[in-house]
């Protein structure tokens, strides 16, 4: 396996690129009928085949949601490769009582594990309710750490908002890292991007950046140029694609970034640049 740049979080090394899964499991942030192709057309050996790619770069850290297909694609991956893919599980579960009983914390967390977890971070859809920015604390949050770090995974926050960050940093909250939305567009964030630059310079722990292509807005030669330029050694990138030939080029694209040198990967081609050759 190649020797992709490092990082460590929570005493565990991973690839400063981590593979995202909205393009996977059907989340475009486009519509739903973007969304429908995507279920339609990712099957597990199609996903498989992209973890691979991956896999052979030494990028081995995946983030996404507790789901059967994408273990299974994991495990293929890890068959042919004869390496280890991290998995970076963001679960949600019962926030209030009520709630389905399979939803519970402890359950859920189980489940997490028993699909090989490495990180376990409470989806940005839960920790984002807990946030209460009136009295600087993530209610609850240190009691789902527990539960995590009793199952033998490294506990995190994923959240949308900056706030999370700081608040976490303040309380001296169990916290390895943070995932964190980052991108030149300010798509989904809720502050400018340099706002959130300075939040994630001055965190405690690595950061694992997420949606820096603003979910197919903005071209991946822009957008990683500007993640991988803004963020520190320690932070990471995760980056979402649909085919194996898409994997190629995001690793080409931060290796050259990182390496400070200009992209090789290939040009598209339209009639219009016909004249520029």
């Amino acid at each position: 396996m190649a020797e992709f740049p490092r990082t460590t979080v929570g005493g565990v090394s991973i690839s400063r690129l981590i593979v995202g899964t909205n393009w996977f499991l059907g989340y475009s942030h486009t519509s739903a009928a973007k969304d429908r192709f995507i279920k339609e057309f990712m099957t597990r050996e199609r996903v498989a085949d992209i973890l691979t790619v991956f896999l052979q770069a030494g990028v081995d850290a995946v983030m996404g949601m507790p789901v059967p297909m994408l273990s299974g694609a994991i495990e293929d991956a890890q068959y042919r490769t004869g390496s280890k893919m991290h998995l970076i599980l963001t679960p949600t579960f019962n926030i209030r009582p009520g709630g389905p009983p399979e939803q519970e914390p402890p359950l859920v967390f189980d489940r997490c594990k028993e699909l090989g977890a490495t990180f376990c971070f409470p989806h940005s859809s839960l920790v984002d309710c807990l946030v209460d920015r009136l009295n600087r604390t993530i209610r609850g949050y240190d009691g789902y750490a527990k539960l995590i770090r009793e199952r033998g995974m490294v506990p995190g926050l994923s959240t949308h908002l900056p706030e999370s960050v700081v608040i976490a940093d303040q309380t001296g909250g169990d916290v390895e890292t943070y995932i964190q939305i980052y991108n030149s567009a300010g798509f989904l964030m809720t502050v400018e991007a340099d706002w959130c630059m300075r939040i994630i310079q001055n965190a405690k722990k690595p950061v694992m950046t997420i949606k820096p292509l603003a979910a197919g807005r903005i071209l991946p030669p822009v957008g990683l140029a500007f993640v991988w330029n803004t963020i520190r050694d320690q932070d990471m990138v995760t980056i979402g694609t649909t085919t194996p030939d898409e994997a190629r080029e995001a690793i080409e694209l931060s290796l050259s970034f990182l390496e400070r040198r200009i992209p090789t990967i290939e040009l598209q081609k339209t009639r219009s640049k016909k004249g520029l050759e």
